[in-house]
């Protein structure tokens, strides 16, 4: 197991620099001129100049490329350019936000998620079936932050039960935490229906049905854990992919995450604070994904994960 922790923590190397390259070049693309955003309108050319001198603007790009790589390799992620405080200090004190959004996301998920695709397992083709999968279909073809307005229209503008935006306390919390679970949810439900209808054709649940076993014992015992090993991988990634969706949520309910900073310095074409924010989030992701591959073994010990 140490083996293996190692040799995917080796192979996550190629992928952050491959992150911060394409990150790199995406912001060079980003029609605009940082130096003129920076000195703000009306500012002489002169001005611009200077910032772009300043900053190391005027460079080719390989070698603000490397540049920027060096100071990484150092642990230095570089200067904001909208402020001039530490890239670091700044992701550290929205992170905890995002990863907060993130998780509590992926608790809704899971839960309602795993419970509806059991209730559609469990009676396949019937009418609870039927309706868990069109509610299912219907959560994953909206989009998050069109759901996010919906439920701040409904839950906060006419009915006034919850905060419209803001993460100061549960109340503020229920909202995002719906928009941007919901669609988790149901790609989880239909995917752990899927796979307990692969695990019930088994024959050593026919065997346990034969034996007389409680049905219900049948189901969580026997079948729920066997077919939790794909819903492990689909929970995984979701939570990359929820991670990165709280980029558009905190920006509708106005939360001061990750998110909303990337989204912000992308505006200003703060390029150390994009690729900063990119680049840690990217590392969540790759050790989620090795936590997952971890599970992946302690719920079936005969698979190989070497």
């Amino acid at each position: 197991m140490l083996l293996f922790i190692i040799k995917r923590l080796l192979q996550t190397i190629p992928v952050i620099f491959g992150v911060t390259l394409v990150v790199f070049l995406i912001m060079q693309m980003v029609p605009g001129d940082t130096a003129q955003v920076l000195a703000g309108e009306g500012a002489s050319q002169e001005t611009i100049e200077d910032l772009r001198e300043e900053y190391g603007l005027n460079d080719p790009l390989h070698v603000q490329y490397f540049d920027y790589m060096k100071g990484l390799l150092q642990g230095d992620m570089g200067q904001s350019l909208k402020n001039e405080r530490p890239v670091i200090d700044e992701i550290m004190v929205r992170l905890p936000i995002s990863i907060e959004l993130a998780i509590y996301a992926t608790i809704v998920t899971i839960i309602f998620g795993i419970t509806a695709g059991i209730i559609s397992a469990v009676r396949p083709y019937s009418a609870s079936d039927m309706t868990v999968m069109v509610i299912a279909l219907l959560g994953i073809s909206f989009p998050s932050f069109w759901l996010g307005m919906i439920l701040m229209f409904i839950f906060s503008v006419e009915l006034q039960w919850l905060p419209v935006s803001g993460w100061d306390s549960v109340q503020h919390m229920v909202l995002p935490v719906l928009a941007l679970g919901t669609a988790g949810a149901a790609i989880v439900a239909r995917m752990t229906r899927s796979s307990m209808l692969e695990v019930v054709r088994q024959d050593y649940i026919r065997t346990a049905k034969a034996k007389g076993i409680k049905n219900y014992l049948i189901i969580y015992k026997h079948t729920l854990r066997n077919a939790l090993i794909p819903v492990i991988t689909v929970v995984g990634l979701q939570f990359g992919a929820l991670l990165g969706g709280t980029v558009l949520i905190e920006s509708v309910f106005a939360i001061n995450g990750l998110g909303r900073l990337i989204l912000e310095s992308i505006r200003m074409r703060d390029l150390p604070m994009v690729q900063g924010g990119v680049l840690v989030a990217s590392i969540i992701f790759v050790l989620v994904n090795l936590f997952v591959d971890i599970l992946y073994k302690f719920f079936n010990r005969r698979i190989d994960i070497n």
